[in-house]
């Protein structure tokens, strides 16, 4: 249900906008286009640039040993579409966007991409009233948290890679063919599917979940953990 009154969203952000900037960074297209307003995805535009730099600026200064492609997993982990959501359901941020009457019926308030749009927004409408110090300051006090959870995640940001990278490093062969088998059972509302990981001919991990991209993440979550305790079967 839309909230009008943002009191206790801008305490829960850190900061207070003006009025004009905060309606507009709360503004969905889709009420724009019912009431001929102004929207906020070019704020999502800025925002997302601002978030992106704070984020690398940080992981750059707090793991000095990490690699390049290390901090690169990190900081996409930070800032994706479903972090942001996170953040997003932290702040109850959904009751505070204008929606119009098509998102509001089909459940816009909880969907990743309008929740993480909109932080995204809200940043760019910090940035613009308070400079850079301020959003800084907001930013790590919602993302710190999760850029470290990120952190310790290891393997677990991106498992195909790293399959592939110990894969190479113990000279396992195939790693070029690298290819899954997929099948899903059960309803459309309720499908479950399975997918297994080959090397070529030799199989590596199986997985399950509620997509195919979830059910091939755990395939490769899987290969990894028996490669890495040397049970691989093939």
């Amino acid at each position: 249900m839309f909230n009008p009154n943002t009191t206790e969203l801008m305490h829960a952000w850190g900061v207070d906008l003006e009025s004009h900037i905060r309606t507009l960074a709360l503004t969905h297209r889709s009420w724009a286009f019912e009431h001929g307003t102004d929207h906020n995805e070019r704020l999502e535009f800025l925002g997302d640039s601002v978030l992106g730099f704070i984020a690398a600026d940080w992981i750059f200064e707090q793991f000095p040993e990490d690699s390049e492609g290390d901090m690169s997993k990190v900081k996409s982990a930070s800032v994706s579409e479903k972090a942001l959501a996170i953040v997003a359901r932290e702040l109850n941020l959904g009751s505070y966007i204008r929606l119009g009457v098509g998102e509001e019926r089909t459940g816009g308030r909880e969907k990743d991409s309008i929740l993480s749009d909109t932080v995204e927004a809200l940043i760019a409408a910090t940035y613009l009233q308070h400079g850079m110090e301020t959003v800084r300051a907001v930013v790590e006090r919602h993302i710190v948290p999760i850029i470290r959870k990120a952190a310790d995640l290891g393997p677990a940001l991106d498992w195909r890679t790293a399959f592939e990278e110990k894969a190479r490093e113990l000279g396992i062969p195939h790693v070029a063919e690298l290819r899954y088998e997929v099948q899903g059972e059960g309803p459309d509302h309720a499908r479950v599917y399975t997918a297994k990981l080959y090397l070529a001919q030799d199989f590596w991990g199986e997985g399950t979940g509620s997509s195919q991209k979830i059910a091939k993440l755990a395939a490769c979550a899987d290969a990894y953990q028996r490669l890495t305790s040397d049970v691989g079967g093939r």
